[in-house]
């Protein structure tokens, strides 16, 4: 083979960086239904959520014995903020008394619809999470392996035909199964229908400058140790899926594009202008590199995992500080879709649900402040809410409420595949546990 031709392959070929297998697709079946909007992008606002500190607004009420109550969200939710006892703003642990300004003039609850008490049967992330992604509960299904039913992304990419290039998972890191969700086991579906997984901490992070920044071509002859060390890099940041990275399917055309998005993210993180929020840091990164995959790739799904709540097992100030804080992630990414996305604007869908609530009462861990921490193993664990807004979906409006839940995280991925179009199709696979979508509960 000629150097050159060589050269363009592997250049090519080196595209796939912290990607799963990616094939081309045909539609499977014609849609089944009209899409309410092109995109959808859904945010699993993970980690554990009470629903005390979040849709009930109730702060400190109900957690740790202050007066203080009020709502700490308030680009999803209608309400005012806390006036007293502030600890969730920007300005350290102990004292965060400065809040994060407001983003959205319309809060996501005015903009569409808010199912404020809704049931998650799962006490454990990946199980949570799994319900999201697939539409079944799978109580079997055991840490560090794949889904048994497929996915979200395995419905869209199957049944309506849809390159991988448009279907993006986003996750803050690579712990706690996270990678695993990009595809199932399943024997109708799998990683050639799987998604595009990301993780920009860890891709643009150290070692990602270290092994990947430059995109060089390594000649096998003469330079086999830098080679050995990216493929030592690229297998951690898969070891949690107990292999090495699956063999990749893109077009050459796909593999280059994605190359070069590599390379403009390297040149755009070391200059600072990376589409981050206006308080960035920590996983609100993950949502500024969702921004830029969606402006560049205009995906028909994007998934953006976020968990930094999870703190809240031993550190209940920072959990309210993370919930703020992603409240503000959030914000901004429905506002820079609407703004600076011209394709997405205003035929995008948003969904957002945490995979879980948290414990009514607390646990014996105390922070700084002298707040208690807080498990999830309870029945409040299974206690959660749900938004969504966007075209043909209805603005303003509340479904449920405290002592009468409506709606399951089993709804969630018929609701996906109802926004795109297809919803028919999911059910008729008979692979999801339920054939309502959150529509369908209205």
């Amino acid at each position: 083979m000629k150097r050159r031709k060589f050269i363009k392959k592997v250049a090519l070929g080196a595209a796939s960086i912290s990607m799963p297998l990616v094939l081309p697709s045909g539609r499977l079946f014609a849609s089944s239904g009209s899409a309410m909007a092109d995109h959808v992008v859904f945010v699993a606002f993970a980690g554990g959520v009470r629903q005390q500190e979040s849709v009930l607004q109730r702060y400190l009420l109900d957690s740790q014995s202050y007066s203080s109550e009020g709502n700490i969200m308030y680009n999803l939710l209608n309400g005012n903020a806390p006036t007293d006892k502030i600890v969730f703003g920007t300005d350290g642990v102990v004292d965060g008394d400065t809040p994060i300004p407001q983003i959205l003039s319309q809060t996501l609850e005015t903009q569409g619809t808010t199912f404020k008490e809704m049931v998650s049967s799962h006490a454990g992330h990946y199980g949570g999470l799994n319900s999201l992604l697939t539409g079944n509960y799978q109580y079997t299904q055991g840490l560090k392996s794949k889904s048994q039913t497929p996915t979200i992304f395995e419905y869209v990419r199957r049944h309506l035909g849809i390159p991988a290039s448009k279907v993006w998972y986003i996750g803050n890191g690579i712990g706690n199964s996270i990678p695993l969700l990009d595809y199932s086991i399943h024997p109708d579906y799998g990683s050639q229908y799987g998604a595009n997984f990301l993780a920009p901490t860890i891709t643009f992070g150290d070692d990602g400058f270290k092994h990947l920044k430059n995109a060089k071509v390594y000649h096998p002859e003469e330079e086999l140790s830098p080679m050995y060390k990216m493929k030592y890099f690229l297998d951690n940041v898969w070891y949690s899926q107990g292999k090495s990275m699956p063999d990749i399917g893109n077009t050459d055309e796909e593999k280059y594009e994605i190359k070069e998005f590599f390379k403009d993210m390297f040149e755009k993180t070391e200059q600072g202008n990376i589409a981050h929020p206006p308080v960035s840091g920590g996983e609100l990164n993950a949502i500024g590199y969702a921004c830029e995959v969606m402006k560049r790739f205009k995906p028909k799904l994007t998934v953006v995992y976020l968990s930094s709540v999870d703190s809240c097992h031993s550190n209940f100030t920072s959990y309210l500080s993370s919930l703020h804080r992603a409240d503000h992630g959030v914000g901004h990414l429905w506002d820079y879709i609407q703004n600076n996305i011209p394709e997405m604007a205003g035929n995008t869908a948003i969904v957002l649900a945490p995979e879980q609530g948290r414990n009514l009462e607390p646990n014996n861990i105390v922070d700084a402040n002298g707040f208690k921490g807080y498990d999830h193993s309870d029945a409040n664990t299974r206690r959660v809410f749900g938004m969504m807004a966007g075209p043909g979906i209805q603005s303003n409006i509340s479904i449920g409420s405290e002592g009468n839940a409506v709606g399951d995280l089993l709804n969630i991925t018929p609701t996906i595949a109802e926004i795109l179009g297809f919803k028919q199709d999911v059910i008729n696979t008979g692979l999801v546990a339920t054939n309502n979508s959150l529509f369908d509960l209205m």
